[in-house]
């Protein structure tokens, strides 16, 4: 079912266009209604020479016309529409091609054509803080039209002028506002570019430092990587060349205290004793400043094959079994969840081994263990004790060379401060990462994480 079309509202005023005078009359009227309706006075001179125009063309068609004043709704808003209507046959597209021009002084403007006629209807929207136009106000606005005067030609080129000169003024205002706009602009501009420049500037010198202090930092590496290797190359060479002797040292005290030699007094008991003790410990702290120097010099390949963990874990438990003689430490090796390992397998033991064996030295009390799980496509290995533990802050320091968590004191056998170092660089040679989770008198978790293959 077609819904019935909107009846067309009432207009507010018409009027017969015959004669050129009644341009001007038309152009007054569209004038008056804009003004009362509430549009601006810009528009209402663009709408009254619209108007004008559109009056003069139809006239010059050669037939007369009906001019029709309406307010109604155009989209959201209320909008004035003038509609001028041919009284006979014209000739539509000479109209329409006259007035191609016109459509730029309002919102929106049709020329329809047919064997009745031409119409031309235009509209201007209201501003949107123009008064209601409510039945009473568009009733007061009727009357007033009605008792609308015309006035002379001359009056209305007189009003013109007047337009002119006001538009004129206005136009010479904006142009002096954007002569004003343009020379602030260009003074911003002036401003802007010396910033620029200013800031190239600096830049420039920026990047000559930085590129400076690259070039040092590059000279500083290449130095500090020989005094590495220098370094690396010392320590293996000192290790080296003390090992025999303390060896030596070693053998001697002995043979100084074998049953098979001369029997010694308490006292040179206890001396050879201390001997051999301190000996011991030199050559510990030989063996690994070698195994360090052999790990920054990167000396050590490892050799993957399969790792099979359950005998790995029973040799670490037989080796290791010794050092837990305090009964109030548990020691515990748990079976290994995962069968296996595509790794070193003498890398790995060291590795495991120095965190049980630091383990053992720091725990008084509780339990020292180690287990492994799977994540991901990696393995972890978990040291964990119940000793002093290590404050937040030093969890970093405890993995430089000789560093010693301070007030810690190793319950058997004195540490030499390169067991965690060395253990973070096999680690790392094996492509994992070894990290320390502890806090202060609960105890500490050392995990070294592998590639399972």
């Amino acid at each position: 079912m077609t819904p019935e079309p909107e009846p067309e509202p009432e207009p507010l005023m018409r009027m017969r266009l015959r004669v050129e005078q009644d341009i001007f009359v038309a152009r007054q009227l569209g004038r008056e209604v804009a003004r009362d309706v509430g549009l601006e006075q810009q528009d209402q001179t663009r709408l009254a020479t619209a108007l004008s125009e559109v009056s003069r063309v139809v006239l010059a068609d050669g037939s007369d016309a009906d001019v029709t004043f309406t307010v109604r709704p155009e989209g959201v808003r209320m909008a004035l529409r003038v509609t001028v209507q041919q009284s006979s046959p014209g000739d539509g597209q000479l109209v329409r091609g006259d007035l191609a021009h016109v459509g730029r002084l309002v919102d929106k403007m049709e020329v329809e054509s047919d064997e009745t006629g031409t119409v031309v209807w235009m509209a201007r929207r209201l501003p949107a803080g123009a008064p209601p136009l409510t039945p009473e106000r568009m009733d007061e606005i009727r009357a007033g039209l009605s008792r609308h005067v015309p006035s002379s030609p001359i009056d209305e080129l007189h009003v013109q002028n007047q337009q002119l000169i006001a538009a004129l003024d206005e136009v010479r205002s904006q142009r002096d506002e954007l002569a004003r706009l343009n020379a602030e602009l260009e003074e911003t501009n002036r401003g802007v570019m010396a910033l620029y420049h200013q800031l190239s500037e600096e830049l420039e010198e920026t990047n000559r430092g930085v590129v400076a202090l690259y070039a040092e930092l590059d000279d500083k590496s290449v130095q500090l990587a020989a005094a590495s290797e220098a370094k690396s190359r010392f320590l293996a060479n000192v290790s080296h060349e003390l090992r025999a002797p303390v060896t030596a040292i070693i053998g001697l005290s002995r043979l100084l205290a074998d049953d098979g030699s001369d029997p010694l007094t308490t006292d040179q008991e206890r001396q050879v004793e201390l001997i051999r003790g301190s000996a011991s410990d030199l050559l510990t702290l030989v063996n690994d400043l070698l195994d360090l120097a052999k790990a920054e010099a990167g000396r050590i390949e490892p050799t993957l094959a399969e790792v099979d963990l359950r005998a790995t874990f029973g040799q670490l438990r037989g080796t290791l079994r010794p050092l837990a003689t305090r009964p109030e430490v548990e020691f515990r090796i748990d079976e290994p969840a995962v069968a296996s390992i595509h790794s070193d397998e003498v890398l790995i033991t060291r590795v495991l081994r120095n965190l049980l064996t630091n383990a053992l030295k720091f725990t008084a009390e509780g339990e020292v263990r180690l287990t492994v799980r799977e994540v991901g496509t990696d393995l972890e290995f978990i040291v964990s004790d119940t000793g002093t533990g290590i404050s937040p802050e030093l969890h970093e320091r405890i993995f430089e060379e000789f560093y010693q968590v301070p007030g810690s004191k190793s319950l058997s056998g004195k540490g030499t401060g390169l067991g965690l170092p060395y253990a973070r660089r096999l680690a790392t040679i094996l492509g994992g990462a070894l990290r320390v989770d502890s806090t202060p008198g609960e105890g500490s978790t050392f995990t070294l994480r592998l590639p399972a293959s």
